[in-house]
């Protein structure tokens, strides 16, 4: 085999990726592991409430790379670890901090995706002579020489359909990307691991953000400021109800998010939630559970997968969080921005759509694009 038909498996120490370079040298491909080193796991801790000790689950840890070295050596496949830390302070936890500072309501995994791990896995991939990546996400991508385009599809296991992250992705990067996993079910994986030999075949899903010591970003947000020589800076304003009475004051847009109802320090004879925030003001407004529900959304940063662009009205399922069941809407270019943005309308109402997630566009299992909620 060629030096250009190697594959590189981003290899996060997880059954699923170590279970995707299994099978891929079990067929016989040339197969070389790629780590990511992301962020130092100690680098904020012991401040202001965070943990001393990293917290198990999380993704991307030193014991992550331990358990993906263990598992290149048991294969006996090369296996590599690429610092990309500052890049990814950059591009995925300077942009975090600044969305919270906004009062958006970010999503980490998919600024990394879209900005991190697939241009630098590629990058580094060919800088070793391969010439496609493989990771362990539940996707499909397959080319439809009808239209000239790759396709990102929903996977089998819809359980762990990941493509609400990957929408992203250019037709560059899905050319030359496997997911050997997007026909397989989770069980299914790890029998496979179990098969061949894996140990970690029972090892559980990681279920934090990476750089967030304890899942508390307001913690995080606190200390990463003071290292950088910033302060948090005073966003402290009115709690407004959604007439527009004042019905109290909170501390800060960065403790609240859409459809949020913990934490807003207000009686009420009936529960509030948080309907909006605008940090110009830091104005935040809440309001009854059915005030969260809307038929519109509009988002920017646009990526188109199965189509070139948007040219009219199109009828599509829009998810607007990656555990939200696709809703049926209407999309079209937005006539303030047409080039750059969208509006959606839904058939129903939904809930708490929120600015700073992302909307992920569907017609039936593809991917047909998606956008930033504004």
């Amino acid at each position: 085999m060629s030096q250009t038909d190697t594959i590189a498996v981003a290899m996060s120490g997880g059954v699923d990726s170590s279970t995707v370079a299994a099978l891929l040298a079990h067929e016989g491909n040339t197969v070389v592991g790629l780590t990511l080193q992301l962020w130092d796991q100690t680098r904020l801790a012991g401040k202001h409430g965070i943990p001393d000790a990293p917290k198990a689950g999380r993704c991307c840890s030193l014991d992550d790379v331990y358990d993906a070295r263990k598992v290149a050596s048991h294969l006996g496949i090369p296996y590599y670890v690429v610092n990309q830390e500052e890049r990814f302070e950059q591009d995925v936890v300077r942009p975090f901090v600044s969305e919270y500072l906004a009062g958006r309501t970010p999503i980490p995994c998919s600024l990394c995706n879209n900005h991190l791990k697939f241009d630098q896995l590629l990058n580094t991939a060919r800088s070793i002579g391969a010439s496609r990546i493989a990771t362990g996400h539940y996707a499909i991508n397959e080319y439809d020489p009808a239209r000239g385009r790759w396709i990102l599809k929903r996977p089998a296991d819809r359980a762990k359909d990941q493509t609400y992250f990957l929408f992203g992705l250019t037709q560059d990067q899905l050319a030359h990307t496997l997911f050997p996993l997007g026909n397989l079910t989770k069980p299914e994986v790890r029998d496979a691991a179990r098969d061949r030999g894996l140990a970690l075949a029972e090892k559980p899903d990681s279920q934090e953000i990476c750089f967030i010591p304890g899942g508390d970003y307001k913690q995080f947000l606190t200390a990463y400021l003071e290292e950088q020589g910033e302060k948090m800076p005073d966003s402290a304003g009115e709690l407004v109800a959604s007439d527009g009475n004042v019905i109290g004051r909170h501390e800060g847009i960065t403790g609240f998010t859409v459809g949020q109802r913990k934490g807003l320090r207000v009686s009420s004879p009936t529960p509030l939630y948080v309907l909006q925030i605008a940090p110009a003001s830091n104005r935040v407004t809440v309001g009854a559970d059915e005030e969260l529900a809307t038929r519109h959304l509009r988002a920017s940063r646009l990526n188109w997968i199965s189509i070139p662009a948007l040219a009219g009205p199109m009828r599509v399922q829009i998810k607007i969080r990656h555990r939200h069941e696709p809703a049926w809407a209407t999309l079209e270019p937005d006539p303030a921005d047409p080039e750059n943005s969208v509006v959606a309308t839904f058939d129903e109402p939904q809930r708490a759509v929120t600015p700073g997630q992302s909307a992920v566009f569907y017609n039936g299992d593809e991917v047909v694009g998606g956008g930033w909620i504004r």
